[in-house]
């Protein structure tokens, strides 16, 4: 024992002593800094101001997208058309196929989303909300009706880069609705409390109002808008007028008048050549018998005596 004790001192270290000391200190300082940085989270609720302050100032577009990728069109499985048009049919009987039209928007899977119409002889209006994939099935039926398409007109538009806009807009508000979500559980000053509650409530109305300008884009994209106009077929009345001739009804009266003048002057004419003579030998006769009257009244007078 003696010599082991011997050589463990001769090997040991001059400087030995000094430095288990400098070692134990240096382990509790770091267990003291580490202790440090996890009591150091909760106290960033009591500095929770200048937290908020720097969100604001940061702006919500500047959130990173919470699913860490970047929203492109390769990302859609289909694009996203618009499709709207116009088509206006001659036909015979409006009510009548009014009723084939909504019969068809119902087969199509659709439905008729408003209507006019001011009788039975007047044009009447519908608008049909069609699935986009029957669109070109809807105007083909429409071409097959009892009727003259007089008028078409049909219109694309992609939205697409809308669509891409909108979602990603959304999802870096919901991100920011997270983390003042976040600092709001930790909050304790009424001020932070209300700043942040603030915040929140700013973000979410322009979620919801982003949300509902997706969902009506969305719903454009998948049914489409088609107006149909039905006008009444105004046959008979072309095919009077065109039977209507001023010409003809012009000579007809005027052959008309010539005919009662034709006559007139027959009349005198015969007024003429037998109603003088007639005339004449009436007054002839009234004279003759003027004449004779006074003889014959002193012949009776003298027949009496």
């Amino acid at each position: 024992m003696p010599g082991r004790t011997n050589r463990f001192t001769r090997f040991a270290h001059p400087a030995l002593p000094i430095l288990v000391p400098v070692l134990v200190v240096s382990l509790l300082l770091a267990a003291c800094a580490g202790g440090a940085g996890t009591a150091a989270k909760p106290a960033a609720a009591e500095g929770l101001s200048g937290e908020v302050s720097d969100q604001s100032r940061g702006g919500f577009e500047a959130v990173p997208d919470p699913g860490g990728s970047d929203t492109s069109y390769a990302d859609l499985a289909d694009r996203q058309i618009v499709k709207t048009g116009e088509i206006t049919i001659r036909v015979s009987a409006v009510p009548t196929t009014v009723g084939t039209v909504r019969a068809m928007a119902l087969e199509l899977g659709g439905y008729v989303g408003g209507s006019s119409a001011a009788g039975a002889d007047e044009a009447a209006t519908l608008t049909l909300r069609i699935p986009a994939d029957r669109f070109d099935a809807a105007i083909g039926r429409l071409h097959e009706l009892d009727g003259e398409v007089i008028a078409e007109a049909t219109r694309e538009e992609d939205v697409t880069g809308q669509v891409v806009d909108l979602d990603a807009r959304i999802r870096n508000l919901q991100a920011s609705e997270a983390q003042y979500r976040a600092l709001l559980q930790q909050a304790t000053k009424i001020e932070d409390i209300l700043t942040v509650q603030g915040r929140l409530d700013d973000v979410r109305g322009q979620i919801e109002q982003l949300q509902g300008q997706l969902d009506q884009l969305s719903n454009l994209a998948d049914l489409a808008t088609l107006t149909v106009t039905l006008v009444p077929d105004e046959t008979p009345i072309s095919s009077t007028a065109d039977g209507w001739d001023a010409g003809a009804i012009l000579e007809s009266a005027v052959a008309a008048l010539v005919g009662l003048a034709q006559a007139v002057a027959a009349a005198a004419i015969w007024l003429v050549i037998l109603g003088i003579p007639l005339a004449l030998l009436a007054g002839l006769v009234v004279l003759i018998g003027l004449r004779l009257a006074p003889g014959l009244r002193r012949r009776r007078v003298e027949a009496a005596d």
